[in-house]
């Protein structure tokens, strides 16, 4: 009877084994469907990529709006006649003058002076 169940259990295992280890395994299908799902993700941004470039090529064959708003981004560009005015976002440096106000340093500066004669 023993040797009965040891064969049972030795056939069962072989039976086993194709579904847990081998090439067709529920291991690898699972590795598969994983990288199925990461491969889906990574196409769908690629997809939203290739449509914003596709809306783009068709507006730069349709129409002058696109080349000229390129023309001037890019290229820097002016139309004839038109004005161009550059915006800087810098703040300009104080100019110092009599009347501007003191700082603390300058205040000390003179505190020390009437204290020193």
């Amino acid at each position: 009877m023993k040797a009965l169940t040891l064969i049972f259990v030795i056939l069962i295992a072989l039976l086993q084994y194709p579904l847990w280890l081998g090439k067709g395994s529920w291991l690898r299908v699972w590795d598969l469907n994983r990288q199925l799902s990461e491969q889906k993700i990574k196409n769908t941004g690629l997809k939203a990529r290739n449509d914003t470039l596709d809306a783009e090529v068709r507006d730069l064959k349709s129409g002058r709006a696109a080349i000229e708003e390129r023309a001037r981004s890019e290229l820097g560009m002016i139309k004839q006649d038109e004005v161009f005015y550059q915006v800087i976002d810098q703040p300009l440096p104080m100019p110092q003058s009599a009347n501007s106000v003191p700082t603390a340093e300058t205040a000390l500066a003179k505190a020390n002076e009437k204290k020193s004669p």
